[in-house]
């Protein structure tokens, strides 16, 4: 868990020992070292900033990394990130797989000074894995109200409501340009720690530098809010149908074979990837960083998971950083 200022594994701000991957953000910099006409040699350890919004749940994702052994550093200036990773070497590093910078707007010029502490970071030659926690206003609301505490804009003189509007208008940059964003608004405590876990080994691959989340969904639960592409397969049989395969997922083999050799599965695969690949390198060269397509049936528990999987696998072919999620299987 992270510890106080008087930790012995920091000298400011909340401390502790996890570890995470590492990732590109934000504009390119011209390289430079920490300190005017003194160059420093690039760590060879990946770092992470984990920010977002008050309540989203960052604390919780800074105690999933320190489980994975990441040397964590929660509350931290964005103005001291860049010294941070200089004093921190791979000596001292040697028990951890990384180092994790927990980040908030309770700074100053939060946005501004993050903006700075990447160009500097990218000029010592160091990209860092930028993940942004966040969650809808009715339950930011509900979890502020459950736990009494204030919001750190209330000291502007803001009531919640505006505060959480404010607090979101203001890191809108930085949710732009983000490696990974996790909505957490229908995730328990357990489910964020699985969820971080599970797309925690994508980031790690920085093959290319556009990310690809991939969502599986059902239909009668609602589009995912976050998605860029959506994909509709209520067209291809439905497993559900078919008595031996209804208890099953698109994860189990027989259910895969069904969706993708029954109809026009295979083909649409095949499509779906010509479009793909013609399209990704186009957001790459636009400077695009991350990219969620959404795959969905009518419960997302067949059709989605089969194709979504199947489209997974081609794409880390392709050397694309490609997660999943499978929203709905559960349910459907």
């Amino acid at each position: 868990m992270p510890t106080k200022a008087s930790s012995s594994h920091t000298s400011s701000a909340s401390a502790s020992a996890p570890s995470g991957p590492s990732v590109a953000l934000g504009p390119a910099a011209e390289a430079r070292g920490t300190d005017a006409g003194s160059p420093v040699a690039a760590p060879d350890f990946p770092v992470i900033i984990v920010t977002g919004l008050s309540g989203a749940g960052k604390s919780t994702v800074l105690k999933v990394l320190e489980d994975l052994r990441y040397f964590t550093v929660d509350g931290l200036p964005a103005t001291l990130a860049p010294q941070m990773v200089t004093i921190l070497n791979r000596e001292a590093l040697s028990h951890y797989q990384g180092l994790v910078l927990g980040m908030d707007l309770r700074e100053s010029n939060f946005v501004r000074n993050l903006e700075k502490s990447l160009e500097r970071l990218q000029g010592m030659g160091v990209r860092p894995a930028v993940v942004f926690i966040e969650a809808n206003a009715a339950v930011l609301n509900r979890r502020y109200a459950t736990t009494r505490r204030p919001h750190p804009l209330e000291s502007e003189g803001m009531g919640l409501e505006q505060a959480l509007e404010q607090e979101r208008l203001r890191l809108a940059p930085v949710r732009e340009t983000a490696d990974l964003v996790v909505d957490t608004s229908s995730y328990s405590i357990h489910d964020l720690r699985r969820v971080i876990q599970k797309k925690w080994s994508t980031i790690q691959g920085r093959i290319r530098s556009l990310r690809i989340n991939i969502v599986t969904f059902g239909f009668k639960y609602g589009v995912p809010a976050d998605a860029d592409l959506v994909f509709d397969l209520r067209f291809l049989p439905n497993p559900y149908f078919v008595p031996d395969l209804r208890p099953l997922s698109g994860l189990d083999e027989p259910v895969a074979k069904y969706v993708l050799e029954a109809g026009h599965g295979d083909a649409f695969l095949a499509k779906l990837l010509d479009f793909l690949h013609f399209l990704l390198p186009q957001y790459e060269a636009e400077g695009r960083y991350r990219l969620t397509i959404a795959i969905g049936c009518t419960g997302g528990r067949h059709r989605s998971v089969s194709v979504a999987e199947a489209l997974l696998r081609a794409l880390k072919k392709s050397d694309y950083a490609v997660s999943i999620e499978h929203r709905h299987m559960e349910l459907g």
